[in-house]
């Protein structure tokens, strides 16, 4: 008996707190999706891949396009993992990786808030990234009307993030060689 008043006790917990879960990834998801949207589609007054992909190949990232396609569809499949809570923390380790370059490439040099385009925002993304990996997408979730949250551990999640961090140090590895190459290139000419 006691454990059926037990249960009785902390299911409106669990559901406030999937509510809650399910608010902050439709709110973080849907906006990392956007976010990506504008560079890869000119949504939402974005530049579009050709703006992005110039951008990109004067932060030192060649071919710029590729890697504005690339850094655009992870945001938006990250996000859209994120928004539908499926796969877990795949969505969040995808969001966390765009993340890192973000701040190492575009916002470090310029502090830490917003309005001087510093750390901000892609902190923040990255810190809730982080979070709903390691909680889970709660009951409201893909992953809870298939059955996958079974699957999802603090240790899977730690090493999706893992994953992500490492593929944020990989591109961040392959824009140092562009840069040092062409910086080489320069100097011979």
């Amino acid at each position: 008996m006691l454990a059926t008043e037990l249960l009785q006790e902390t299911a409106p917990q669990a559901s406030a707190l999937s509510a809650g879960l399910l608010i902050a990834r439709l709110v973080f998801g849907l906006s990392m999706s956007a976010h990506g949207a504008q560079k890869l589609f000119g949504w939402f007054g974005g530049y579009g891949l050709a703006g992005t992909g110039q951008f990109f190949d004067k932060l030192g990232f060649r071919p710029g396009r590729m890697f504005a396609a690339v850094a655009s569809a992870t945001e938006i499949v990250g996000g859209l993992l994120l928004a539908f809570g499926f796969l877990g923390p795949v969505g969040p380790a995808l969001i966390v990786s765009v993340m890192i370059v973000a701040v190492v490439t575009v916002h470090w040099d310029n502090g830490f808030f917003a309005a001087t385009n510093g750390i901000e925002l892609p902190l923040l993304f990255a810190a809730v990234a982080v979070v709903l990996a390691f909680t889970g997408p709660g009951s409201y979730s893909l992953d809870a009307v298939l059955g996958l949250q079974a699957l999802w551990s603090a240790a899977f999640a730690a090493a999706a993030l893992g994953a992500g961090i490492i593929g944020a140090i990989g591109n961040l590895t392959l824009r140092r060689r562009t840069l040092s190459a062409s910086a080489s290139e320069m100097r011979t000419t």
